[in-house]
């Protein structure tokens, strides 16, 4: 039985580790196609910049989704350190995006979990994963459909500061939704 489960777990991780190798972009690459909500347009508060759809799910500008002032243009949920619970001040924002795709079914958003480089490669998967869940599960919750939700864990691979102090970490501990 203990073989049978140590194998298990060594699949699961080497496909962990190839799943993460695969998905693994430069910074460039990132920034020429938008994967970095912190390099897109005009910023919002706590550095989210707001890009993406209109409100009837089309590309294009305007929109609740490209208005600056708009709870919309936060997309990026940051975590206090080794949690994955939703942080108080980010309810708001939570409840717009989830008020958003519950009035635009057609419109699907990825919420990608990170985390700061503390801890293993495996711990930092399975924390931003935990992240993006817990971000999805509210969105739920709050009414959006869970078919409007894809969920991605880059744990500490993407991060959004280069930097090994606290001010670098709080910026890494995120979850963001790209539309």
């Amino acid at each position: 039985m203990k073989g049978r489960i140590l194998k298990l777990l060594l699949v699961i991780t080497a496909s962990l580790m190839l799943a993460a190798c695969s998905s693994h972009k430069t910074k460039s690459d990132s920034a020429q196609n938008g994967a970095r909500v912190e390099d897109r347009g005009a910023a919002g508060a706590n550095g989210a910049a707001s890009q993406g759809l209109a409100d009837d799910g089309s590309a294009g500008a305007g929109g609740a989704l490209n208005d600056p002032n708009s709870p919309l243009a936060v997309r990026v949920i940051y975590f206090d350190y080794d949690s994955a619970n939703i942080r108080a001040d980010f309810n708001d924002t939570v409840a717009a995006h989830a008020a958003y795709l519950a009035a635009n079914p057609n419109t699907v958003v990825t919420v990608e979990g990170h985390a700061d480089e503390r801890g293993s490669r495996e711990y930092n998967l399975a924390l931003g994963e935990r992240r993006s869940l817990a971000v999805r599960k509210q969105l739920v919750l709050l009414g959006a459909s869970a078919g409007q939700i894809k969920t991605v864990s880059y744990g500490e691979e993407r991060p959004a500061v280069d930097g090994h102090d606290e001010g670098s970490y709080e910026k890494n501990r995120r979850a963001e939704l790209v539309y």
